[in-house]
């Protein structure tokens, strides 16, 4: 059964992470992704290995596949024009006029100078939708600098509240363990995509969308940034804890961590009741939950002496019985073998031309009308080339 995109050709001009994440999505969901890349080396993701499901080969100047550009470019189609040179670019302009969709990464107005810019193809496609990744968006006095995902987040704010607090052993400013800013970005501009699709089978009109990575970590900030925004005072790091619930951090039990997610008083009661501390709940310093975020020195090490006493796995148990939100601290292979993870399929594979196995992870939206897979495996550099010019050179769509 086709997806819920299946009608949609989306043109990608993007690569490395927030551009290819967003056209991914639209792939897994079943629109045509055509990855226009540079001849010879591809996206910049293919080199970036070890570990490679493909080594690339020096000798033969075959470029490889390395495990992170296997993370955003399943399910498309490769083509690899130079679109610096004008029969390149040409050929980009006639797959645009087929195209509803364009999505391109480059700095502000660096597509302009091939005709390849929102201006130039929208006078190709009237109805064209046209997505700009940059790292500061299309005006403002940092709109010429390149963006990346890492000083985005110290820029951005998020490592400011990210890491241990001050005085605490390894304090510094931290930023996550993923590149959660492209990986949100590429979200925003999907979700743009479709609502400007939206429009347009409303109205017939395309539109230019701009995305900028700062503007998306700024938005990211959630409820540290209106907690800011409403007292005036800018929030710090916390390690694992959180500025508005108490207790809700990471704990160590006797052989191992765990995540203790309190979220409301009930819940609180209940976790003194299976600590054995159920005379706590009354004490007007920790019965309510802004009382427990005033009292967060006293309250942490009383509740951290309690859980050190006892396995994690016991505490595991015991508080999923009593209704209190909590977990292991899983790594990526515990994560994996998780019967949780196991039984909702999360890990899929696909096969490469010569058969080689890709292990991915699925897209995590399930359809009941339209379900989604099978999963299409990234391509390799070129591999859909002579397919989709040859097809778009008999297209009748093609100027």
């Amino acid at each position: 059964m086709a997806g819920p995109l299946s009608h949609l050709r989306v043109l990608d001009l993007s690569r490395v992470l927030a551009g290819p994440w967003a056209t991914q999505f639209l792939a897994d969901l079943g629109a045509e992704v055509i990855k226009v890349e540079r001849p010879g080396a591809g996206d910049d993701t293919r080199a970036w290995g070890p570990p490679f499901v493909t080594p690339p080969d020096a000798e033969s100047g075959t470029a490889g596949m390395a495990a992170y550009f296997t993370c955003a470019n399943r399910g498309k189609k490769s083509v690899a024009i130079d679109f610096t040179t004008p029969d390149g670019a040409e050929a980009v302009r006639r797959l645009a006029a087929s195209a509803d969709l364009v999505v391109e990464n480059f700095k502000r107005g660096g597509l302009e100078k091939y005709g390849l810019d929102y201006a130039s193809l929208r006078a190709v496609k009237p109805d064209l939708v046209y997505c700009s990744i940059t790292g500061f968006g299309q005006d403002g006095p940092y709109a010429d600098r390149a963006g990346y995902d890492a000083m985005i987040q110290a820029m951005g704010g998020l490592m400011s509240v990210t890491g241990q607090p001050d005085g605490a052993p390894g304090a510094e400013p931290m930023k996550v363990g993923v590149a959660v800013v492209d990986l949100f970005t590429g979200m925003y501009a999907a979700s743009g995509m479709l609502a400007a699709l939206a429009h347009r089978d409303r109205t017939g009109e395309g539109q230019h969308i701009d995305v900028a990575l700062l503007d998306v970590q700024v938005a990211m900030l959630a409820n540290q940034a209106a907690n800011f925004l409403v007292s005036g005072t800018a929030p710090g790091r916390l390690g694992n804890a959180h500025p508005n619930i108490c207790p809700y951090q990471a704990f160590a039990a006797s052989d191992g961590h765990l995540m203790l997610a309190v979220g409301n008083d009930q819940q609180f009661r209940r976790f003194l009741t299976v600590a054995g501390r159920q005379e706590l709940a009354d004490d007007p310093r920790y019965a309510t939950n802004t009382a427990r975020v005033a009292a967060r020195a006293v309250l942490v090490p009383l509740l951290a002496e309690l859980i050190a006493a006892r396995p994690r796995d016991w505490w595991i148990a015991e508080l999923e019985r009593a209704g209190v939100p909590c977990g292991p601290i899983n790594t990526i292979d515990q994560l994996f073998a998780d019967p949780q993870v196991l039984a909702r399929g999360l890990r899929v594979e696909a096969a490469l031309e010569d058969g080689t196995t890709v292990p991915m992870v699925r897209n995590p939206l399930r359809f009941s009308a339209t379900p989604l897979g099978p999963w299409g495996a990234p391509p390799s550099l070129g591999q859909h080339t002579d397919e989709v010019l040859a097809r778009d050179t008999n297209s009748e769509d093609a100027p």
